[in-house]
């Protein structure tokens, strides 16, 4: 029997965890707190699960793909783990972003509709539009129910004999094998997936930043998934509707300030709540003054390029991290990917390596593309 061991039970980790173990392998998962604790990217109360990806139709296809693993998982656990209210986003350019969405998702046959600015208010209780192009409305997108995902995603995974060791894991160089409290424990396979702790075990080029998340106390009809959620990628925000009673979701994808997961303080600045404040009085006037009522200080483990890092670090040693904000939704498909991988069936895409290679892969495929790069205000092939 293969054996592996992944570090970090975050989204990412017991994900592929759970899919390893199910398809014969012997797993270990390594995780210094507990899965779904408050300090994991994983650990946010929700995340949005949508398709569009601006030109980019890698992401678009495994992000519909994982709609279905989550649908499943759900039933697995008994609960709703996504729900699917729909996802509107707000287009301010004709020829944007939305627009190449649209084509790449229609392409697909993922159901999108374009509608008329108008529109929205069929969608949302207050809602004003006049400085938009058009809306792009996704109906089978929605809201994931983020830390509960991770911890049952962790429990399936170790009700498929999966062994979860609690401590602080540390390369051992040359080998494929993690180094525990002092213990050295080796595997086939070592598959680092421990998000914002992976730039300071290895060089790759992740900058950890904090994203502070804000919900507001709203009114009834504003509760998903009778109300969708709803991105806008030139302003960087996005929100959705009430979700377990802890408000409805409004806030800034802008990259924030650099963030140490561990010391770093979990009180969202006030700037951040004018700044979500500002946005719904632009687009939800009635919203304006509505209270806080939760927030939340979460992280982004940002690549330059915003793409993943999927590579062989050293011989049966990989690394898998560098979820840019976007990473979550795809984590059931993503851990099917991976899994083949490493059983040999496939090789990774040169997108994700982290030599040349990627820096090739890169630059063969954003010219002309839209909303990927350093560059991109939000939502750039990332985040949500």
């Amino acid at each position: 029997m293969k054996s592996v061991i992944v570090v970090g039970a975050g989204i990412w980790g017991s994900s592929l965890a759970l899919r390893l173990a199910e398809t014969g392998w012997q797993v270990t998962l390594v995780e210094q707190h507990k899965p779904g604790h408050v300090r994991q990217a994983s650990a946010g109360e929700t995340r949005l699960l949508r398709c569009a990806h601006g030109a980019d139709d890698w992401y678009a296809r495994l992000a519909w793909e994982a709609r279905e693993g989550w649908r499943l998982l759900g039933e697995r656990a008994g609960e709703d783990l996504f729900l699917e209210s729909g996802i509107v986003w707000f287009a301010a350019r004709p020829d944007g972003w939305e627009h190449a969405s649209a084509q790449v998702l229609k392409n697909l046959d993922i159901p999108v509709e374009v509608l008329d600015p108008a529109d929205g208010r069929r969608f949302f209780p207050d809602y004003r539009g006049d400085d938009l192009s058009f809306l792009l409305h996704e109906p089978h997108a929605g809201v994931l129910r983020a830390r509960r995902a991770t911890q049952v995603t962790a429990r399936l995974a170790l009700a498929a004999g999966v062994r979860l060791v609690r401590g602080r894991a540390a390369p051992v160089p040359g080998l494929s094998a993690v180094e525990v409290d002092g213990e050295v424990r080796r595997a086939d396979r070592v598959v680092w997936a421990c998000g914002a702790w992976l730039p300071g075990l290895f060089s790759v080029p992740v900058t950890v930043t904090r994203q502070d998340t804000v919900h507001f106390a709203a009114p009834a009809a504003w509760s998903s998934p009778e109300t969708p959620a709803w991105m806008d990628y030139g302003s960087s925000a996005y929100g959705h509707g009430d979700v377990d009673g802890v408000g409805m979701k409004a806030t800034s994808d802008a990259e924030g300030e650099p963030y140490e997961p561990e010391g770093g303080s979990r009180v969202v600045h006030p700037s951040a709540v004018e700044q979500a404040r500002g946005y719904l009085r632009r687009r939800f006037p009635s919203l304006a003054a509505a209270p806080v009522l939760f927030s939340q200080v979460c992280q982004y483990a940002l690549t330059p390029d915003a793409e993943w890092i999927i590579a062989e670090h050293a011989p049966g040693v990989w690394l898998l991290g560098g979820d840019s904000g976007h990473g979550f939704k795809h984590a059931p498909a993503l851990a099917a990917y991976v899994a083949s991988i490493l059983d040999g069936e496939r090789a990774p895409e040169p997108r994700f390596g982290l030599g040349h290679e990627r820096a090739v892969a890169r630059g063969l495929r954003t010219s002309g593309d839209l909303g990927v790069g350093p560059a991109s205000p939000g939502f750039g092939g990332r985040r949500a």
